[in-house]
Formats: C-alpha cells, sequence, structure tokens
C-alpha cells in the first residue's frame, strides 16, 4: 500500500518514548486505519544527526518488502517560521503485540517458530543488501500467535555505503563490531544467536566489550566468561545449543554460513518439536 503523505490523525495512544523521539499510536484521518507514528524532535543543529537517522530509516525501509520486517510507510518535516525543520515523522505498520524483551515465556516449539521467521526476515534484508547491525530482543516485536515482525532500521547499514560510526547494546554486539567495526552478515548471525541465547536462559549474553580500559576482548577471555546454554538450562535441546553456540563464535568464520542455513535449522527444529506435542497444544 503506496502512503505518499502522513496527513492528519488522532492520538490513540503513546507506545514509547526516549530523549529525543516518540512513539505514538494513531488513527490515520485519510483512510481511518491504525499505524504507529515515530516522531523526532530536532531543536539545535547539534540534533540534526536524528533527522538524518530518520531519512535512513525510512530509506532502509523502502527497500524491503517482507512479512517479517516492520513496513516504513512515508516520511514528512515539520518545519518552524523561519523553515527549519523542527520534526521529523515516519509512518510505520501498526503490530499490536509486545516485545521480546517483555514476553514472560514462550514454549518451545514457539520460540522456534518466532525465530524461523526472525531469520526469514534477516534473510530477506540480506538480500537486499541491508544489513541490520541492531538485533535483540526490544526489536521483536510479537503479535497474535507467531506473528514476528523486526523493527527499528534506525542503524542498519546498506552495505556499499560509508559507516563513520558503530553503535549498539553492548551484550548483543559482535567482537569485530567493538574491535573493528565491523558490520556484515555474520555480526548479525552474533547479534541473533545473543538473542536466542536471552530468550533461552532468560539472561542476558556475556558482553565482548572489555571491562579492563584500553584491553581489548580476546577469545580466550570470552570464553572464561561465556557460559554454554546447556549448563543453564539443561533441557535446552542440543541442536539449539548447539546453534546458539555457532552463531555466537567469537570468531566470525566460525559462524553459519548463512542466515538462510540458521532459517533451515530452525524449520528442522519446529516441525520436530510439534510433531511431539497434544494438537491442543500448537493453538497455545
Amino acid at each position: 500500500m503506496a502512503i505518499d503523505k502522513i496527513g492528519k490523525f488522532s492520538v490513540l495512544a503513546t507506545l514509547g518514548a526516549g530523549a529525543h523521539s516518540s512513539i505514538l499510536h494513531i488513527r490515520r484521518a485519510d483512510d481511518g486505519r491504525e499505524y504507529a507514528l515515530k516522531v523526532v524532535n530536532i531543536e539545535s543543529d547539534e540534533e540534526k544527526k536524528f533527522l538524518d537517522q530518520a531519512e535512513h530509516e525510512f530509506r532502509v525501509g523502502q527497500m524491503l518488502d517482507h512479512p517479517n520486517l516492520v513496513k516504513v510507510l512515508a516520511f514528512e518535516t515539520e518545519k518552524n517560521w523561519l523553515f527549519k525543520i523542527k520534526k521529523a515523522k515516519l509512518l510505520v505498520e501498526f503490530v499490536k503485540g509486545e516485545t521480546l524483551d517483555k514476553v514472560k515465556l514462550l514454549k518451545r516449539h514457539k520460540m522456534l517458530r518466532v525465530f524461523e521467521q526472525v531469520a526469514a526476515g534477516i534473510v530477506h534484508m540480506h538480500r537486499r543488501n541491508v544489513l541490520h547491525a541492531d538485533l535483540k530482543p526490544s526489536n521483536i516485536m510479537l503479535g497474535r500467535g507467531t506473528t514476528v515482525k523486526v523493527l527499528d532500521y534506525g542503524l542498519a547499514w546498506i552495505k556499499g555505503e560509508p559507516k563513520d560510526r558503530v553503535q549498539g547494546t553492548p551484550e548483543y554486539l559482535a567482537p569485530e563490531t567493538v574491535s573493528h567495526k565491523l558490520v556484515n552478515e555474520r555480526t548479525d548471525m552474533f547479534n541473533f544467536g545473543a538473542t536466542l541465547y536471552r530468550l533461552v536462559t532468560f539472561k542476558l549474553p556475556p558482553s565482548v566489550m572489555s571491562d579492563l580500559a584500553g584491553v581489548p576482548m580476546t577469545e580466550k577471555m570470552y570464553k572464561n566468561i561465556y557460559k554454554p546454554v546447556n549448563e543453564i538450562v539443561a533441557t535446552t535441546p542440543a541442536p539449539l545449543c548447539s546453534l546458539i553456540h555457532k552463531c555466537m563464535e567469537f570468531k566470525a568464520n566460525k559462524r553459519p554460513d548463512s542466515f538462510v542455513q540458521i532459517q533451515s535449522a530452525l524449520a528442522t527444529m519446529a516441525d520436530e518439536a510439534e510433531s511431539k506435542l497434544d494438537p491442543a497444544d500448537l493453538e497455545d
């Protein structure tokens, strides 16, 4: 559905708010449909970077079209009487649900289907030469059943374009992102594995950022602080443990070859988990 402008709308609720932006649940007057509206405030020249980020997020969103990736539909700016931009607005697909950092507990078969879909979305991104670069539980929305949407393209990187700085959440960043500011398909794998680690163990994955000032994290140091999934949750099936550990390998070349491989492995695990369930359990 093409949308050229945001236009008039009524605010139904506030979905979230930060220092420089807020996300509103709105109903748009033109079509009566519900959307999420990200409003970014630009109050000074120093805050122009937030405008640049919003424009970037819109451009990335226009490159993507997949059922497991949230759709970014329109972008507008508001100017003050001096014709300076004071606000940027992103119209985004509204998904009713909760982000994975707020979900209490997922049954294993459901969690496997959820992450199979996340992997499918990332496969699409990579085929469009886009790297998410900020996969984590708060950027994955779980809707009804196993409806899943990957959110937030603010830190996404389009391959071949310059990237002057690397940001992210310490516990989910890949070692080579921290040490060499690298972002690629395999750094997305590390972020994905760290997210799975968090959902399976209910513990934050260890950060690859060293506590010792000026001393970079080494593979040996990392292995000393990394606790295998099966040592935290002994009932976790061996194939799932293996996949998480492989995605979180310190050396990128030891991770899976592609997200297609990850998606396939999760689909196989989900099929097997569902085959052992009573049909009524599949409706949970």
